[in-house]
């Protein structure tokens, strides 16, 4: 596997340097378009609908349409903003593992310690299972903020992004409003169907049905040589990264963040907010330096664009903001 992305786990204030890879992938079989004649593969251009230009990579920006104008941001605008720059998995709180809803899960992604001493990433694994509790955190990754539970999965930390509570669809449907009356009968033969079928939950029992007999098609048109001579080559980007922080006295940073909790919660509730000394007394992290993003990441379709207006791009009056020398 390939770290897409380096960062520190900030734990009161203790620092808990990782590496971060997608703990998933899709097994489906990779297709592309050809033309149905002579199996010549189908190409894309990026090509400007103001000038007819084919537009070459590095020269396409984002962009937002309200319908009438179009704001242009550069590399530069995107990576000036402070919530791209933090290297930074912040704790915000720990909740009953319960009390998160699995249609919030979004991606899953394992972490890794990136440190000459796995003290702090263990520390944090084994707190997370004592106290039976997940940690909710926040960060940001490819131009987005996320908010992501912490759990831990045989013995590994991983991170899972979860969905906004916005993003999420109200099921709102008229066929519910006068639920149908279902009698105690039907109840008790439904609950022996349901019993017939009881099981433990074993993944690996099941496969991709669909996925199987596609692969069987292909190599039955491969063996009576229904196939095309073609010639591929595929790059792929390798990413470099930081160092990580680390955590200079790991007791030390504990006592102070639990100090500082507890003043905290006092200060609360006098209605008075802690100190500036309190709050600033004896930091143990150092930021990380901040590693070269991939474009070629696993993440890439994470990023947010804008939507598109419906209007003839010719008629727009185009506003761009231009990225200093």
């Amino acid at each position: 596997m390939r770290a897409i992305w380096k960062g520190a786990i900030t734990f009161g204030l203790v620092n808990v340097p990782i590496k971060v890879y997608s703990a998933t992938e899709d097994h489906d079989v990779p297709l592309h378009q050809v033309h149905d004649k002579d199996g010549g593969r189908i190409r894309y251009q990026r090509r400007c609908e103001v000038c007819g230009e084919v537009v070459a990579y590095e020269h396409i920006d984002k962009a937002y349409d309200d319908g009438e104008r179009t704001v242009v941001l550069t590399a530069e605008d995107l990576g000036s903003l402070p919530a791209e720059r933090s290297r930074e998995v912040e704790v915000v709180e720990f909740v009953p593992t319960d009390q998160i809803d699995p249609m919030l899960l979004d991606r899953s992604y394992y972490l890794e310690p990136d440190s000459s001493s796995n003290k702090a990433y263990v520390l944090l694994r084994r707190t997370l299972e004592e106290t039976d509790r997940t940690a909710i955190v926040k960060f940001a990754l490819r131009q987005r903020t996320r908010l992501a539970a912490l759990r831990v999965r045989d013995d590994v930390l991983v991170l899972q992004t979860l969905l906004w509570a916005d993003e999420v669809r109200e099921a709102a449907f008229p066929t519910l409003d006068e639920p149908a009356k279902v009698s105690a009968k039907e109840l008790a033969m439904s609950s022996q169907l349901v019993e017939s079928f009881a099981a433990d939950f074993t993944p690996e029992e099941y496969q991709d049905d669909y996925q199987a007999q596609l692969r069987q098609l292909i190599e039955a048109k491969i063996e009576a040589g229904d196939t095309f001579s073609t010639e591929e080559t595929f790059g792929e980007q390798e990413e470099k990264g930081g160092e990580g922080a680390e955590v200079i006295d790991l007791m030390e940073a504990l006592r102070r963040s639990v100090e500082s909790s507890r003043g905290k919660k006092s200060g609360d509730a006098k209605g008075e907010k802690p100190s500036k000394e309190a709050a600033s007394s004896g930091t143990t992290r150092k930021k990380s330096e901040r590693p070269t993003a991939s474009r070629a990441s696993d993440d890439q379709a994470a990023s947010t664009t804008a939507p598109a207006s419906t209007k003839e791009p010719a008629k727009k009056k185009t506003t761009r903001k231009k990225a200093s020398a």
